[in-house]
């Protein structure tokens, strides 16, 4: 199983970013997809994540109305458009899948199972 991150970068405040999360070895619509992020010393968390059989989706209050989760089945991939971005969004951002989750989406990243390897996001005031 691989979860490919990228589509980070640096932008300033108010810009926007795209990422992307390519899937290989499973298949997305099987597992709750969601994003984490890390700013320096400070713990992972949990930004946005959607489970596809009953299109359930969870944000993180300090994204919700800013970012938007979203996939293309046929390229087993799960988008993470990030508008409105703030200095404080700055971190690495990473993909996981949680197995065994019928409907709901995790929100603690002891819950998933496979990960990526995280992208950069920097966002400059």
């Amino acid at each position: 199983v691989q979860l490919q991150a990228s589509g980070g970068g640096l932008v300033q405040a108010g810009g926007s970013l795209r990422l992307s999360c390519a899937a290989s070895g499973l298949w997305i619509s099987r597992y709750a997809m969601g994003w984490f992020r890390q700013a320096p010393g400070k713990e992972r968390e949990f930004v946005a994540g959607i489970h596809w059989s009953r299109g359930n989706i969870n944000y993180a209050d300090s994204v919700k109305g800013r970012f938007t989760i979203s996939r293309d089945s046929a390229k087993n991939t799960v988008f993470l458009q990030m508008n409105g971005l703030k200095p404080e969004d700055t971190a690495v951002y990473y993909c996981a899948a949680a197995a065994g989750y019928q409907a709901s989406v995790p929100v603690t990243s002891r819950a998933y199972d496979y990960w990526g390897q995280g992208t950069l996001v920097t966002v400059s005031s």
